[in-house]
This record gives structure tokens, C-alpha cells and sequence, in this order.
């Protein structure tokens, strides 16, 4: 099984408090996610995060096939960072890491995703022309997005 890396960063115009207090509020995902995907979220979300927390939702990676998707937060450092891994859904292994680092000026968040989609080398092929492409549209919105939202 080949596990595949996305790192990204990016310097929010905000505090600590402002950006954990976003963050931290499950009901935000929908928010910077865009919306060809038809993300929607189908569990009773708490006001916020905590570890053991589960998360259900549905998307649409392709036109007309809807996925289940449930994720676990496994660890929670307020107002450092917070993990979350996908316990059913789409891949085989997928674990994600949030970190916020408050500087003079704002918060750097720092994302690191691990993940793999098994089907050996038909989901290498898959994940090479299409997945990680897809993946990196998602980031790049969320990007755009939170420099939307905090400036």
C-alpha cells in the first residue's frame, strides 16, 4: 500500500482564539469545501470538536455517485491542532493533522494529510490522474476561501 502526502500552509489574518474558534466548529468543513464535490454533512455536529468525536457526511468525487464518508477527531490540543481519520469511506487509509501557530503576524495553519487509496497498482493509476488532482483543487479552494474569510 503507497501512502501519499499534501502539505500546505498558509498565514491566516487572524488570532488564535478567532482561527480555533473556526476551526474547531464542525459545521465550517461545508463552508471551505467546494461545492462540486456536494458535500453535505448527515450526523448531529456538537457547536465543537472533541476527540472521539464522529463525523458523517456524503460527497460526490464523481458526477452522480454518492460516497459515505465518516471521520473520527482523535486527538484534540486546543488551541494547537487537531486530528482527524477517516474510519469509513472512499480510502483505505486517511489520517490529517490541522496545526495553528499564532505569529506577530496571524496564524500560521499548517495541514499534513496522509492517505492512500489501496487497489494496488489500479489505485496508483486512479490516484496519478485523477485523486491528487482533485485533492489539490480542494486545498487551493479552501486557500482561497479562508483569505476570503479572514482577510
Amino acid at each position: 500500500m503507497r501512502i501519499n502526502t499534501i502539505e500546505r500552509t498558509q498565514l491566516i489574518g487572524t488570532d488564535i482564539e478567532s482561527a480555533w474558534d473556526f476551526f474547531s466548529d464542525p459545521s465550517k468543513l461545508a463552508e471551505i469545501t467546494p461545492d462540486w464535490l456536494n458535500f453535505r454533512v448527515v450526523s448531529p455536529l456538537a457547536p465543537r470538536m472533541y476527540e472521539g468525536m464522529i463525523v458523517e457526511y456524503r460527497i460526490k468525487p464523481f458526477a452522480g455517485v454518492s460516497v459515505q464518508w465518516v471521520t473520527e477527531i482523535t486527538h484534540v490540543d486546543e488551541p494547537g491542532f487537531f486530528v482527524d481519520e477517516q474510519r469509513f469511506g472512499p480510502y483505505k487509509f486517511w489520517h490529517h493533522k490541522h496545526f495553528f501557530e499564532e505569529t506577530e503576524n496571524g496564524v500560521l495553519m499548517s495541514d499534513s494529510v496522509h492517505y492512500s487509496l489501496g487497489f494496488g497498482p489500479a489505485g496508483s493509476l486512479i490516484h496519478h490522474f485523477y485523486v491528487r488532482k482533485k485533492l489539490e483543487e480542494i486545498f487551493d479552494y479552501r486557500y482561497e476561501k479562508l483569505e476570503r474569510i479572514f482577510g
